[in-house]
């Protein structure tokens, strides 16, 4: 009785929460000063008020506004002249595509007065109405099968990885140092700088964008696919145990039948990620949309840049929703 008159409701906020609150306020302005979050609060609110008319101008609107209008109207078709086409044949044109006739004026140097002189030109072009378009949906194409195979030898390398560094699963500490090492190294390196060496030693290409997209993803799987081991109810594999069962068979009857939902729900994690930094690590030369984009972009073609930031959210989009409807099963 006595100890039920002396209870009391405990103060949510002691002296230490108060420190480290102030201690992490400190920090945060610290490091805002540094990196100019006061600059980017001010140039943000000045592009919210230029939008609703408030102010006059904002340098950030005024940017906005010039990239948006150079990405429209998109590109859709290509025309490309027919003398620069190896083995035309003009009987056998692909879907849709037709021939036409463009005819230019160019400044030319008249031999008999020296002096510049307007000349018709005329060249004859192929005209493909969804050219560009098909042409990025083949990228895309190749994007999804970058990630999707990324995600596979993740898989592969990371789920061994995880049984190496499991406790539950492996018993030798040397074995777990050097399981939890090699995932730490995986997960250390982003997918851009991966992929940038990766260039290197295999060449522009889908190669470099697998790998990358694997070895991160294979840390990530291997410290999630561990920890997930680690953390299963460990009354299934003590049993088997005790009856004499391999460590073979613990993972198979105790260990996957409890941890298989959260690894599906993870590797579709990864593979939703996957899909999106397959578009971004192309623009070092790793294959795909990316690779499209950062060549576009090079040469001030952002009419086809346009099209291809278009597909690209349609694509993430549609998959999202997928990936999420799948995860929805999983569990």
């Amino acid at each position: 009785m006595n100890s039920t008159a002396a209870w009391h409701y405990p103060s949510p906020f002691g002296t230490r929460t108060v420190a480290i609150v102030i201690a992490a306020l400190a920090l945060l302005w610290i490091t805002g000063q540094r990196v100019e979050i006061g600059r980017m609060i001010s140039m943000t609110g000045e592009a919210a008020l230029a939008a609703v008319g408030l102010i006059p101008e904002s340098e950030v609107a005024d940017g906005f506004s010039a990239v948006a209008g150079k990405l429209f109207p998109l590109q859709i078709s290509t025309s490309t002249e027919v003398s620069r086409i190896e083995n035309f044949d003009p009987a056998n044109l692909p879907l849709f595509a037709h021939i036409e006739t463009v005819e230019t004026t160019t400044q030319a140097l008249n031999p008999d007065t020296l002096e510049m002189e307007p000349r018709a030109e005329r060249t004859t072009v192929l005209v493909e109405p969804v050219g560009y378009l098909v042409h990025v949906a083949a990228k895309m194409l190749e994007t999804l099968e970058i990630a999707l195979w990324g995600t596979v030898i993740a898989i592969l390398i990371g789920f061994p990885l995880a049984l190496g560094a499991a406790r539950n699963i492996t018993h030798s500490p040397a074995l777990r140092g050097l399981a939890g090492a090699a995932i730490s190294l995986l997960r250390s390196i982003p997918e851009m700088i991966s992929a940038l060496f990766l260039v290197i030693a295999y060449g522009f290409g889908p190669i470099a964008g697998i790998l990358a997209l694997a070895f991160y993803g294979a840390g990530y799987l291997g410290k999630v696919y561990g920890e997930d081991m680690e953390g299963l109810d460990p009354r299934p594999q003590e049993a088997l145990a005790a009856g004499g069962a391999t460590m073979l068979a613990q993972l198979r009857w105790a260990v996957l039948p409890q941890a298989m939902p959260r690894f599906i729900a993870a590797a579709l994690y990864v593979l939703d990620r996957n899909m999106r930094m397959a578009t971004v690590i192309g623009i070092v030369g790793a294959g795909g949309i990316g690779q499209e984009l950062k060549g576009r972009y090079d040469m001030y073609d952002y009419g086809h840049v346009g099209t291809i930031l278009v597909v690209i959210f349609l694509v993430v989009f549609l998959l999202d929703r997928a990936a999420a409807h799948l995860r929805r099963a999983a569990l």
